[in-house]
């Protein structure tokens, strides 16, 4: 559940988008680690972020390290952002490190709630503040809570599939779930909004859920995850929830190899390169588009309030209970959105992607004809 100021937002989120590019346009990135030089700002301090690793998204190194970086220099703040490269060892010594040296504020995206509660309990006795970033560590018992409406996310991912399978007038459907990893809250999330939008369907027996797995956010093991629930049930899948575009475009290559590639509906979530590529392709249905920058320019204002001591409390739109504690967590989230050939266009259009990472080969044609430059 989360419990929303409503309007507030709308209104933060407005001013984050304008913000944001201003930001954007006042610094460029820092190499990896590095503390920005000081620009503008009086602030005393420094924000300390891990970033979780390179392959589960592109998003990470792509767009959320650019985002903060920029909004750090711009503020005059000083930073250290380090990439755990999904290594639960590194990501505790990145943490014990970044403590040591006196961050003001930390920043994590956990690989998982065990490792995530130990940092931020050793960042809680060192009395540094904390901001759960993009996944919510259960037990963390973090100060902050920076993200997107989850439930939300996988409620587009449902509806989305439901979409498809009408334009394709599917009124009887065989579908399965690739779900996230089982160690990331959000993957719960997301898979909580799939199923309450695909309920009423799954209910009423127009829907037969023939198969659930996680893809633990991996190319291989989606694919492989696909392929044998593909063989399970002989050949007769009719849509497919895959919780992210890396899982997808794995699911995809195994749909290519059965010759059914485009025939049977997939979602996605992070309109990431692949992603758009394989939605132009007509081989993904749609994918869930969370404009990071937005994310982002929630986080870095709200670290950086911190550190200059100003009030925060604006910049808070409701909270998000911890199952584990039972405790609410002050939070922002921002709203996303379902991406399909029909307004494919947004994301290029905010920043988000470039037409010449996505329009290369034999997606180029697609991109013209779909209005991309």
């Amino acid at each position: 559940m989360v419990r929303n100021k409503g309007a507030r937002y709308a209104s933060l989120v407005a001013v984050g988008v304008l913000a944001f590019g201003a930001l954007a346009a006042c610094g460029g990135s820092d190499s990896a680690g590095g503390p920005s030089g000081s620009s503008s700002g009086a602030a005393t301090g420094k924000v300390g972020v891990i970033l979780p690793d390179t392959t589960t998204s592109p998003r990470w190194e792509a767009n959320d390290r650019p985002s903060l970086e920029a909004a750090f220099k711009a503020a005059g703040v000083d930073y250290d952002i380090q990439n755990a490269n999904g290594d639960v060892d590194k990501f505790g010594t990145i943490c014990d490190n970044m403590i040591t040296e006196g961050v003001t504020v930390l920043m994590i995206v956990n690989l998982d709630s065990d490792s995530g509660s130990a940092c931020l309990s050793k960042a809680a006795d060192a009395g540094v503040q904390s901001i759960d970033y993009d996944r919510l560590t259960l037990g963390g018992g973090a100060s902050f809570y920076v993200s997107f409406d989850n439930v939300g996310v996988g409620k587009l991912m449902g509806s989305g599939l439901q979409a498809c399978l009408d334009a394709e007038n599917k009124t009887k459907a065989n579908i399965i779930y690739i779900d996230g990893d089982p160690n990331d809250n959000n993957a719960a999330l997301f898979k909580q909004g799939y199923e309450e939008a695909l309920k009423p369907k799954i209910d009423s027996g127009a829907y037969t859920l023939v198969g659930d797995q996680s893809g633990f956010w991996d190319a291989t093991k989606a694919g492989t995850a696909f392929e044998q629930l593909y063989t399970q049930n002989g050949g007769k899948i009719d849509g497919v929830v895959s919780a992210n575009d890396t899982m997808a475009g794995g699911i995809i290559a195994r749909m290519q190899a059965q010759g059914v590639a485009g025939q049977i509906p997939v979602t996605g979530q992070d309109a990431s390169v692949e992603g758009l590529q394989n939605i132009l392709l007509g081989y993904q249905c749609g994918s869930v588009y969370k404009n990071t920058d937005l994310e982002a320019k929630a986080a870095s204002d709200l670290a950086i309030a911190l550190i200059k001591g100003e009030d925060t409390s604006s910049m808070i739109t409701g909270s998000v209970p911890d199952t584990k504690t039972g405790k609410d967590v002050p939070s922002a989230l921002a709203t996303p959105v379902w991406i399909t050939l029909d307004n494919i266009k947004q994301p290029f259009d905010d920043g988000f992607a470039k037409a010449a990472d996505v329009c290369t080969g034999k997606v180029a044609a697609k991109c013209t004809a779909a209005g991309i430059s």
